[in-house]
């Protein structure tokens, strides 16, 4: 009834960190690609490794040119020094390119051609540094000190990104690799990635980027951020158009033929795809509605509590469900943690708390509190709410493309199914399946009753199964499931893939004492890809009593349909 979420506040910073953080979920994406999951797992052809390597040579060349601009546009002897710095360690890289290669245990091809992907992101960040973007003037009209900062500004912009995402997934690399084994072939170059001159010159560019950007207007500020976030698209391009020889584990819309890649992808509702939950809406809803009666100074056949009442009805209704919930998670929770998976144990703990949910449902409608909700007015909550970001781009891009047969079905705890039908309904997602509980209307009112579908873990897998049933003549199919509460437990072990967001305290205390393993998405991953290289069944199954678990929509994203 009441779901829990989670909500962080970075620590605020200068402008480069800021805005790190902010597209820190997209960089996420690229530890996706078949490229970083093949070279994390140790598993890379040798040719796919050093032919992006090869692309250093157009990369360095690039920032070694950029840097000069940027060092004549500085105004401060300091920052000027600073620069001319960072321009001559790119430069001795680029003399040392093919010593570091072989320090590395490889040996870069005598020919190399700049791939397109290359030339986007050096021609995107030498005409930044040319001070070729739009709305500002040439180079050859800059007069002042201020606009000269400026420019170094922007130039610095569109490397800040580069440097740290490679910082960024190194050490992401570095964390999955097996260590009692030390066979990844690559380890020597990611070592150079995570070592801590390459983390301080990443950090030299960044704090040079902050105090450059302290002079500027909020407009100028804007295309700093402009420019950051181009960069780092253009970075994440060039990491996912590298090709790969072998067959790879992700992303699953790319691993099938396009005639074989049916995708069920089944989601749990509160704070999987929206970011509230759906009955605190609801009360909104209903106290509203005693207000208007309230202030009308009129019977209503529907909504006879004051909104006063109302308020703190659903308050204690709230707490109630809350401290019992508790109680019920402390009582089925074994005393010792189960040393193996066990699923007949879960199944049989989740039975008590089924029993808690349909109660906690019954209190609600005995309450009164559903009775007198407008179906124009739920109708019209849902489409202004709140999703998690990403979760809508998704579903709208799995439902359209032409290449996958793909369904998607919402299991939700939710009371009302028009909520959730509306909230979609603005996305244009009319294949969309929702399946939840209804609350019924005399008229278009509510009557305070509710139509129960889907109270427990055991009504969600019911749902689960009978779907599949359904699709059984449509040939072989991989299913995902995405949710994070206890609701949602039986499902995601019984999906191909269970994935796991924003997961309650609930989902992790059970799944520890029973025995479920709670694995990150990307280190998943990459033990499937080592497995598929070495010949072993790699296939994704369910009831493995492995969940993977992720931060954002944007991982499942580039999971499932790549960047």
């Amino acid at each position: 009834m009441i779901m829990e979420g989670f909500q962080a506040t970075p620590d605020d910073g200068g402008i480069a960190k800021r805005l790190w953080v902010k597209f820190k979920n997209e960089s996420l994406c690229a530890l996706y690609t078949p490229f970083i999951v093949c070279l994390a797992s140790g598993t890379l052809d040798s040719k796919s490794f050093l032919h992006c390597i090869s692309q250093d040579v157009y990369f360095l060349q690039a920032f070694a040119h950029a840097y000069e601009l940027a060092e004549d546009y500085a105004d401060d002897d300091e920052d000027k020094e600073a620069i001319r710095v960072m321009r001559k360690r790119v430069l001795r890289k680029l003399k040392d390119q093919d010593d570091l290669v072989r320090e590395w245990g490889f040996e870069l091809p005598e020919v190399s051609t700049c791939d397109s992907a290359t030339v986007r992101y050096t021609d995107f960040l030498l005409a930044t540094a040319a001070g070729k973007v739009e709305g500002e003037k040439g180079r050859g009209k800059i007069v002042t000190p201020f606009e000269k900062t400026r420019l170094a500004a922007y130039a610095l912009s569109a490397i800040a990104p580069c440097m740290r995402l490679y910082s960024f997934l190194s050490k992401e690399i570095k964390a999955v690799l097996v260590r009692e084994e030390s066979n990844n072939i690559y380890e020597r170059w990611i070592d150079c990635l995570c070592s801590e001159s390459f983390e301080a010159n990443a950090s030299r560019i960044e704090d040079l980027l902050d105090k450059l950007s302290v002079t500027l207007t909020g407009e100028e500020l804007d295309v700093v951020e402009k420019l950051y976030h181009q960069a780092m698209k253009l970075e994440l391009e060039f990491i996912a158009s590298q090709s790969i020889t072998q067959s790879t584990i992700t992303p699953i819309s790319q691993v099938q033929e396009p005639a074989e890649c049916n995708l069920t992808l089944f989601c749990d509702f509160d704070m999987t795809c929206s970011a509230v939950d759906s009955s605190a809406l609801l009360a909104d809803v209903a106290i509203i509605a005693a207000a208007k009666t309230d202030l009308e100074d009129c019977e209503s056949p529907y909504v006879h509590i004051s909104a006063a009442d109302l308020r703190t009805t659903w308050s204690n209704l709230s707490s109630k469900y809350i401290e019992e919930y508790e109680q019920c998670i402390e009582s089925i929770s074994p005393s010792e943690t189960v040393g193996r998976f066990d699923y007949e144990g879960l199944c049989k703990a989740l039975v008590q708390l089924s029993n808690f949910e349909s109660r906690a449902n019954d209190m609600v409608v005995h309450s009164g509190v559903l009775r007198g909700l407008s179906q124009e007015d739920i109708k019209r909550v849902g489409e202004h709410l709140v999703f998690q970001n990403g979760c809508k781009n998704i579903l709208q891009e799995i439902l359209g493309r032409e290449n996958m047969h793909a369904d998607v079905h919402i299991l939700s705890y939710c009371w009302s199914g028009d909520l959730i039908r509306s909230a979609f309904s603005s996305g244009a997602l009319p294949e969309l399946h929702v399946h939840s509980n209804e609350l019924p209307y005399e008229g278009s009112v509510t009557t305070g009753d509710m139509i129960k579908k889907m109270e427990s873990p055991m009504d969600k897998l019911q749902a689960f199964n009978d779907i599949l049933k359904s699709r059984e003549n449509n040939g072989k199919h991989t299913t995902v499931y995405v949710g994070g509460s206890v609701g949602d437990f039986l499902c995601l072990l019984n999906a191909d893939v269970g994935i796991v967001i924003g997961m309650s305290a609930g989902l992790k205390r059970l799944g520890d004492q029973f025995g479920v393993s709670f694995v990150p998405l990307f280190s998943g991953l990459v033990t499937k890809q080592r497995g598929l290289a070495e010949g072993s069944c790699s296939g994704w199954t369910g009831m493995s009593g492995i969940l993977y678990t992720v931060s954002s929509w944007d991982e499942i994203h580039a999971f499932i349909l790549g960047l």
